[in-house]
């Protein structure tokens, strides 16, 4: 099988989360991706530990399987010689170096196009590629507060908090691949690349859809409303006899078949809660008669009860519950990687099927500059070049 990708070439000069993921998510079906790292350090997450997995960090093994990793010191002379050779023979360029970076180092959009002028260039950044704030450095946490997620995020009235995963990382990363692959369909019709600017603050602002909304119907910032939804009730976390559930009650339809579902003929005859707009508004008074209800049942008497009735309903769960799941186990969601130093790494495949070309793992996350002697002679150099590069401190031992 032929996976639909595996015909571009990605020259990957990213680290840490949210490049990989997005050339992870490449490498999946089927591009080969050529990570470049520095010699004796590596990407940034191969230190983001305890846990390790033979001496690798379980970070860095999560987004970096399907790549080819190559020790490059970008900073030595002789590494322009390999990477005029490597943007000449690539499809797509992907960094995430503070703007400018790549400029000064002679490999800039502009300056790989003379090279390759059907180039695809992406550059994902904290903050984009212009504006008072272009250089300015970032990690997740920071676009998340930036970007207003914070502000939306925990209880009410209470601190400031962050999502449990870094989703400004990777949304980022997620918009830059989806990004690259239109710029590959347009290239495919026109044989034109082109540069893509894309950062964390923009994907972070992008997510905030209802919410932004809000702002801009209102022009006031909205609140967190902790774990209830802002618009629609009942919405949101609740507790059961024996531990916490979610429930979602969307619609005024889902509303009757709920109140039926439990004998709640006084709920649903309250005129307070007919609609959902009148049930938001009364939220605080319709949660604490829900709160009585539910007090009577455990979660897993409330979802044969609910689920019938298609009522969305389901447990809080931890992450080793989450995978322990069998509708997981069904999706075929946990994969394993056998890899030389870890053993088998267990990982999360890709989250969409593919009728007939499926996304593959055909490769561990690499170790670091295991391909470098591999890469150069595909790009043409020979034993004598390889043996001055390594002697010049060019590319790694």
């Amino acid at each position: 099988m032929t996976l639909p990708l595996a015909n571009l070439r990605v020259l990957d000069l990213t680290r840490a989360l949210t490049g990989p993921y997005c050339t992870q998510m490449l490498g999946d079906m089927g591009a080969d991706v050529i990570k470049i790292e520095q010699p004796g350090v590596g990407d940034n997450s191969r230190a983001w530990g305890p846990p390790f997995e033979g001496g690798e960090s379980s970070y860095y093994l999560s987004v970096n399987r399907n790549k080819r990793s190559m020790a490059l010191n970008l900073r030595n002379q002789h590494s322009a010689t390999i990477m005029q050779k490597l943007v000449a023979q690539s499809d797509i360029i992907i960094e995430n170096f503070v703007p400018g970076t790549m400029d000064r180092s002679g490999f800039g959009y502009e300056q790989c196009k003379a090279i390759r002028p059907d180039i695809i260039y992406c550059s994902i950044s904290g903050f984009g590629q212009v504006g008072p704030d272009r250089e300015r450095a970032a990690y997740d946490q920071i676009a998340q507060g930036l970007g207003g997620l914070m502000s939306v995020t925990g209880e009410i009235a209470g601190t400031p908090m962050r999502v449990g995963i870094a989703i400004a990382d990777l949304v980022a990363g997620m918009h830059a691949a989806y990004a690259v692959m239109v710029a590959a369909y347009h290239r495919q019709a026109t044989g034109i690349g082109q540069y893509i600017d894309t950062s964390l603050l923009s994907g972070q602002l992008a997510i905030m859809t209802y919410q932004a909304a809000r702002y801009f119907a209102t022009g006031e910032a909205p609140a967190s409303s902790g774990n209830h939804h802002p618009t629609i009730s009942p919405y949101g976390v609740y507790r059961a006899k024996d531990t916490w559930f979610n429930l979602a009650v969307g619609t005024d339809d889902l509303w009757r078949r709920f109140c039926d579902a439990l004998n709640l003929a006084d709920l649903k005859a309250d005129v307070r809660f007919a609609t959902n707009r009148s049930r938001a508004e009364q939220r605080p008074a319709l949660n604490q008669l829900l709160d009585a209800v539910f007090a009577n049942y455990t979660v897993a008497e409330l979802e044969r009860i609910l689920e019938p009735a298609g009522i969305p309903i389901g447990a809080v769960r931890d992450i080793k519950a989450a995978f322990e799941d069998p509708q997981v186990q069904a999706l075929g969601l946990v994969q394993t990687i056998a890899h030389p130093t870890a053993g088998d790494v267990r990982v999360v495949g890709p989250p969409y099927n593919f009728s007939e070309t499926p996304g593959t793992i055909r490769r561990y996350p690499p170790r670091l500059g295991e391909h470098t002697d591999e890469i150069l002679r595909e790009l043409g150099f020979a034993e004598h070049d390889i043996d001055t590069f390594r002697t010049a401190g060019a590319i790694g031992q």
